[in-house]
C-alpha cells in the first residue's frame, strides 16, 4: 500500500517536472521567435535560426520522444537561451531592462553634460 501511494506520488511529480520542462520549452521558442534577427547578429551569438532548430526540436522530444537524455539535453538548450541569449538579445535590442529614465542617462544616473 505505501508503495503504491510512494510510486503514484513519485509518476504525479514527473509529470508536473516533465511539463515544466514543456512549458519553459515553449515560452523560450515563442521569446526566439519575437527577437529579431540581426539582435543575434549584434549580440554575437549564435543566428535566429539556430535557436529556432534547438527550441523547436526541444518542445518536439518533450511533446513527441520521451527520453529522459534527449529532454534534459534541451532543458540545457532552453536554460543557455534565458540566462544567456536572451538578455544579450534585450541588451542590443534597447530592451535592457531600463524602466522611466530618459536617454541621456548614463549607469549612474543622468548625464549634464560636464556641468
Amino acid at each position: 500500500m505505501v508503495g503504491t501511494v510512494l510510486m503514484t506520488a513519485f509518476g504525479g511529480f514527473m509529470s508536473l517536472l516533465f511539463l515544466g520542462m514543456l512549458v519553459l520549452a515553449v515560452v523560450a521558442l515563442v521569446m526566439a521567435a519575437m527577437a529579431r534577427d540581426d539582435a543575434y547578429r549584434a549580440a554575437d551569438k549564435q543566428n535566429k535560426m539556430f535557436w529556432m532548430i534547438m527550441l523547436g526540436v526541444t518542445v518536439a522530444v518533450n511533446l513527441l520522444v520521451p527520453i529522459l537524455f534527449l529532454q534534459i539535453a534541451g532543458l540545457i538548450a532552453t536554460i543557455v537561451f534565458f540566462v544567456d541569449v536572451r538578455p544579450a538579445i534585450k541588451q542590443v535590442s534597447g530592451g535592457g531592462g531600463r524602466r522611466g529614465g530618459s536617454s541621456s542617462d548614463g549607469p549612474y544616473g543622468p548625464y549634464n553634460g560636464g556641468r
